[in-house]
Order: C-alpha cells, then structure tokens, then sequence
C-alpha cells in the first residue's frame, strides 16, 4: 500500500537549518509528484514546495523561496526538504503529500519548532 513517512523534524533555534526527509512506498517513485506541506496550530494546512516526478521542476509558497530546497533521491524513494534561515512562524507539522489518481495520501508528518 502506498506509505509516506516524514522525519528530520525538531527544535531549532531562530536562524538554524533542519533537512525533513519523507520515504515513499507502495507506488512508482519516479512517477509521481512530491509535495510538502504544513500546519501550524489553529491554522490551516498550506503548501510549502513541490517536486515534479522526474525532479526537473520545483516551487515554492513565496514563504519559503530562498530558504528552501526540495529534492529527490530515487535511490532511497525519499523527497527532501533543506530549510535554512528558520523563524519562528515556520513552526508547524510538516507534512508530504502524493496524489495518484483521484486518491490523495499523505504521512503523519514531522514537527518542526522553531524557538530561543
């Protein structure tokens, strides 16, 4: 069956870097987009990055352009997501996202914090 699963959250402080990793299984890796979302409390969850299947294409929420790669490895089945510059208001969960077909799948997610 189709399975994401994120890691690479944590505490950091203001200004620090985190690489969120997100393993995929159950489907053709290479076949499909990747995408990133998050999810702060009392919000709604919101786009972060996307990654095309063949890793050619990425975007970005205008939040995050200039302080964030998104990448993929296809020998792990795993997107990546290097965040630099953190501030406190990219505390959220993060979240990676694959749709296939009508079916949308998405894992548990990673809590990033970001704090002094």
């Amino acid at each position: 069956q189709v399975q994401l699963v994120e890691s690479g959250g944590g505490l950091v402080q203001p200004g620090g870097s985190l690489r969120l990793s997100c393993v995929a299984s159950g489907f053709s890796f290479s076949g499909y987009a990747i995408r990133w979302y998050r999810q702060a409390p009392g919000k709604e969850r919101e786009f972060v990055a996307h990654i095309s299947p063949n890793g050619a294409i990425t975007n970005y929420a205008d939040s995050m352009k200039g302080r964030s790669t998104i990448s993929k490895d296809y020998t792990r089945n795993t997107v990546y997501l290097q965040m630099n510059s953190l501030k406190p208001e990219d505390t959220a969960m993060y979240y990676c996202k694959v749709q296939i077909g009508v079916t949308i799948y998405w894992g548990q997610g990673t809590q990033v914090t970001v704090s002094s």
